[in-house]
């Protein structure tokens, strides 16, 4: 799996995984100030012992151990201030001890447990703790007991659960990034806006399932935010913007203007709501002209600054970007599959694109300012996307499953049909691809492998891991 920090600096990881990239502008355009997801996951520690050892040795100082794996765990939060806080840390021996440890998460605050077993016939307590409902890892060091038996059993069944066993205390950092990101979806705050603005049955099951809140409003709304908007400063940055695309095709100077002055109004709105994404029936939304200007430059931006600008009102696509952005430090391009089994090929189509899709707040593809093409009005941009590197697909189906696969990109497309940035990705076998296809057309791209990684995620946030090729 590729390391999210491969193509970012520390800082910019780290600034990544607590949302501060959000605070990455152009121009003279105001960054938002940071929302609760932008603060260290909390993870309370547990150890446990039997007050009589026998496994891995009846002389074991139980005592001694848990400092020492203490002492340890503190370097581990040490190396990742910004992505976890640890609490807790408390010894526990009996089932009693388990229940009042339970019993003390309510009102913590907590997003997820670690488990650390010193002993063996740790079994019943750690999944009294793992019961609690709350993402629970279990990391078992050689000998410290068999409890990873019967809690992988635990994790096959649904629960929030995954066993971690090895002697290395750094194979824990991929969990401090995967508890941040945990930290990040539950503190989430989407905007919707679709017609009647009312939550929908899917809305309510990933806010069960994740924590994410979902927030409805109207189009009437969006032309507040938009009528807010200084045209001063929108003017100004349509003019840097511009300037900075390879070329500008068809778009107007004045449809430039509104979809920069649409883009300072959502930004406005999402820091008066407190908020870190939106996703809106757009197409809706422009043949009803109920929006006063083009979002696609809204939606790249906000994609490129660690924000969530999602099309077509789609949550299954905004809760896979609140999943991977976080963990990988990077934007997701969601888009519509254009199969060429010919080629063995799939397209990657649609008028909106991040350009920073090696990291948020790092540099940017070249571009070009297209219209909408299913309009052919507005502004969409059509990015140049890098080419030669492995890219992650993935989208939710469901709050309780989630599609994945890997592909190859070999070169951007500059077709007349189809939507604005194309990239060509060869797959390992596109007629079964599209022979078992489900779940809908939309998918989400990321540069890098992190198949592994979702599947751990799964484990722990409770969802099925389906791979669609």
């Amino acid at each position: 799996m590729n390391h999210p920090e491969s193509a970012l600096s520390r800082r910019q990881f780290h600034l990544c995984a607590l949302g501060g990239l959000s605070a990455v502008l152009v121009g003279d355009a105001e960054a938002a100030p940071p929302g609760p997801w932008a603060t260290p996951a909390r993870v309370r520690k547990a150890y446990i012992a039997v007050p009589k050892p026998t496994w891995p040795r009846p002389t074991i100082d139980v005592e001694g151990t848990r400092a020492e794996i203490e002492a340890r765990l503190v370097e581990v939060e040490r190396r990742h201030p910004n992505l976890v806080q640890f609490t807790g840390g408390e010894l526990v021996r009996t089932m009693e001890d388990a229940a009042r440890w339970v019993t003390q998460l309510d009102g913590q605050d907590i997003d997820a447990n670690l488990v650390v077993t010193i002993t063996s016939g740790s079994d019943g307590m750690v999944q009294a703790i793992g019961k609690s409902g709350l993402p629970t890892l279990l990391f078992l060091r050689p000998y410290a007991g068999h409890a990873w038996a019967t809690f992988s059993g635990f994790a096959q069944a649904g629960n929030k659960a995954e066993v971690l066993a090895s002697s290395s205390y750094d194979d824990l950092d991929l969990y401090m990034r995967i508890f941040n990101t945990i930290h990040q979806v539950r503190k989430s705050r989407i905007i919707v806006v679709v017609p009647g603005s009312k939550p929908s049955r899917e809305s309510e099951q990933f806010a069960k399932q994740f924590g994410v809140e979902f927030r409805y409003m109207t189009y009437p709304d969006l032309a507040a935010a938009f009528n807010r908007a200084d045209e001063k400063l929108a003017a100004r940055e349509a003019e840097r913007y511009a300037k900075g695309a390879l070329r500008v095709v068809e778009p107007k100077q004045d449809q430039i203007f509104r979809a920069l002055r649409f883009y300072l109004g959502v930004k406005e709105l999402l820091a008066r709501e407190s908020a870190n994404g939106i996703t809106i029936d757009c197409l809706g939304g422009i043949n009803r002209r109920e929006l006063p200007g083009y979002p696609c430059v809204a939606w790249s931006k906000l994609n490129d600054e660690g924000l969530y600008g999602v099309c077509q009102a789609d949550l299954q696509c905004t809760m896979t970007q609140l999943l991977l952005t976080p963990f990988s430090g990077k934007p997701g391009y969601v888009f519509n599959p254009v199969f060429d089994t010919s080629r063995n090929e799939i397209l990657h189509t649609h008028c909106v694109a991040p350009t920073t899709m090696h990291g948020v707040g790092g540099t940017a593809a070249p571009y070009i300012l297209r219209t909408h093409l299913e309009t052919n009005d507005g502004v969409s941009v059509q990015v140049l996307l890098p080419i030669g590197e492995t890219v992650t697909v993935g989208k939710f189906d469901s709050a309780r499953r989630f599609m994945v696969s890997t592909a190859e990109v070999t070169g951007n497309a500059d077709s007349a049909e189809g939507c604005r940035t194309q990239i060509r990705t060869k797959v390992k076998d596109a007629r079964k691809m599209l022979a078992n296809f489900k779940g809908g057309v939309h998918r989400v791209t990321y540069y890098g492998d992190y198949v592994d990684a979702i599947e751990r995620m799964g484990r722990l946030m409770g969802f099925e891991v389906i791979h669609e090729m």
